[in-house]
């Protein structure tokens, strides 16, 4: 089983794959983020690689002041939420030598499975660590993606209370990732980028077993929880990345464009 790293925005699909590679027997962390109310399965994440990866970010996303101050950056993020952080493609980050020593033990149990949408950003810090890990991309339309996070913020009030997710700010953070993935990281490696639609079907179930020669549960994804069909007209940008990513996964899809 080839070590690996799921990236993709948050509410697309993402925690489905890993919840099945999960089952096949990676290793994705020793202490995995609780089910929510949004994500009732799981998330699969681990908290301590969420917590170097909000670390390394916080050279390009500097955090939201505590108190009275907080109302006067209402677009900076809380520590933990950088997850619908919006990063510049020419942002430079580097991790210090103490950041890349716990990037090595996280990675100590094999085979590994890395899942963060946080990736989208850091990438490039851990390849170091990471070897010949292999990547898997998983996307999903951007207007469902938008709704989904719309309502995973107001399902979860209490952890993203200040995050302010908008739909012009959750189309920009899927905007965002995926460029990042596209014209920065996926250049290089072994990459395989699957939609949402593709894992519920099964239809990518071939690829992702002979990427990672292992077997994939194609029985993990449950279709009932896929519970966000609302869409919408798209930046010209993001419409674009949606298109290329489409292409990549061999996936037939289209989203509408308002122009811009």
């Amino acid at each position: 089983m080839r070590n690996c790293v799921i990236l993709g925005s948050g509410r697309s699909g993402t925690s489905m794959l890993a919840g099945a590679l999960h089952a096949a027997g990676y290793h994705l962390g020793d202490e995995l983020l609780p089910a929510s109310v949004s994500n009732p399965k799981g998330y699969f994440e681990d908290r301590a690689v969420n917590e170097l990866n909000e670390d390394l970010l916080l050279q390009v996303a500097p955090l939201r002041p505590t108190g009275r101050r907080s109302a006067l950056f209402p677009f900076r993020l809380a520590y933990g939420h950088r997850w619908l952080a919006v990063i510049d493609p020419a942002a430079r980050m580097r991790a210090a030598p103490a950041l890349a020593l716990r990037m090595r033990e996280l990675i100590r149990r094999r085979p590994f499975c890395l899942k963060d949408p946080r990736f989208c950003y850091t990438l490039d810090l851990w390849r170091p660590a990471l070897g010949v890990a292999a990547y898997i991309c998983v996307f999903r339309e951007p207007g469902r993606t938008a709704s989904s996070l719309m309502t995973a913020a107001r399902e979860e009030r209490r952890y993203l209370a200040e995050a302010r997710v908008t739909r012009r700010r959750a189309l920009a953070v899927w905007t965002a990732m995926y460029q990042h993935v596209l014209d920065k990281h996926a250049r290089s490696g072994d990459w395989e980028f699957v939609h949402y639609e593709q894992f519920l079907s099964g239809s990518a179930i071939t690829r992702l077993r002979t990427l990672l020669d292992a077997h994939v549960d194609a029985g993990f994804a449950d279709r009932k929880l896929k519970r966000s069909t609302d869409s919408c007209a798209l930046p010209r940008r993001t419409a674009s990345l949606y298109e290329r990513l489409c292409e990549l996964a061999g996936f037939d899809g289209e989203a509408p464009t308002d122009g811009r």
